[in-house]
């Protein structure tokens, strides 16, 4: 199994880096007040406020903010202010061994995934898709649910995602456990042909987007159909797709006939309808520890992400 970073404590200093495109800076100002209440102090990224066209400024300084923070002994975490494009544009210059030899919490999600996926697999580390400060935290949509999902870094908690969360539909029976992997399914397309290809041989995958209508959602399952990801995962969790709505006026699939076609006939456990992803609430996940997902009972259980 994975390195489980240690847990953070009340004072503990975090780090907040943009490692892909500029958030919104007066989000980011509001969210502070969150971190300050968990009782964490909080250390800017040299590069946080830049803007280079849809960048938080160039790709070596946003990488060097990254890698910054790892190194730092102070730091004992680091979340990211948003998402957007761009973090793999340097995933493959990336000191992955750095990394590995400073594990601690790392936080975020969307187009973070592509980072995710490659700590998971040369940093050996457990990291968590969760909320981020400029794009979901300063919100006022900021769900109570969302805030609690905090709460996993300070002590090593047992997850349990069941229909008193949201309703879900199980598009095949079944009870697997493996490592959850996964993330925003457009990154994990992404990754297909690099060094750093999502595994999910024996895991469970997990994935979610925002704004892709069911004709993307097809040739991305599609894509990861035919690199062999679907049949290789014991599991599919689906999470949330927020709006799928085809946009033209043309004859559509239902988003729900895509995760069938691709999904629901793999013989293994599928369960959609995880407000996990562009949601509120979001139940922030950590990637790489084991789960359990059970079409049956309509349930999702996942170990500790810290120590």
């Amino acid at each position: 199994m994975r390195i489980r970073p240690e847990r953070l404590r009340r004072g503990d200093l975090v780090g907040i880096v943009s490692p892909s495109s500029p958030p919104n800076q007066e989000s980011l100002q509001r969210s502070l007040a969150f971190l300050d209440q968990l009782g964490l102090r909080v250390k800017f990224g040299k590069h946080v406020n830049d803007v280079y066209g849809y960048l938080a400024g160039s790709d070596e300084d946003r990488m060097a903010d990254l890698e910054d923070m790892f190194a730092d002994p102070e730091v004992k975490g680091i979340i990211c202010a948003g998402g957007g494009y761009g973090s793999a544009r340097y995933t493959d210059r990336l000191d992955l061994q750095l990394i590995r030899e400073n594990p601690k919490v790392f936080w975020g999600f969307s187009d973070i995934t592509f980072l995710h996926t490659a700590i998971g697999l040369y940093a050996d580390l457990v990291t968590f898709h969760g909320p981020m400060l400029a794009s979901c935290v300063g919100k006022d949509s900021f769900h109570p649910l969302s805030a609690k999902m905090f709460e996993q870094l300070f002590e090593p908690m047992e997850l349990h995602y069941t229909e008193e969360i949201s309703p879900l539909e199980a598009l095949h029976p079944g009870v697997a456990q493996g490592e959850l992997v996964g993330g925003n399914l457009s990154l994990l397309a992404n990754t297909i042909g690099t060094k750093f290809e999502i595994d999910t041989a024996g895991k469970l995958l997990f994935i979610e987007d925002i704004g892709e209508e069911p004709y993307r959602v097809d040739g991305m399952l599609n894509q990861l159909r035919m690199a062999g990801k679907l049949s290789d995962a014991v599991g599919i969790v689906i999470g949330d797709f927020a709006d799928a709505e085809p946009k033209k006026e043309k004859p559509s699939l239902s988003l729900d006939e895509v995760f069938r076609h691709y999904v629901g006939g793999l013989g293994k456990p599928v369960v959609k309808g995880f407000k996990i992803g562009h949601c509120e609430p979001h139940f922030a996940i950590p990637l790489g520890t084991l789960a359990k997902l059970d079409a049956e009972a309509k349930t999702l259980t996942i170990l500790p992400g810290v120590e």
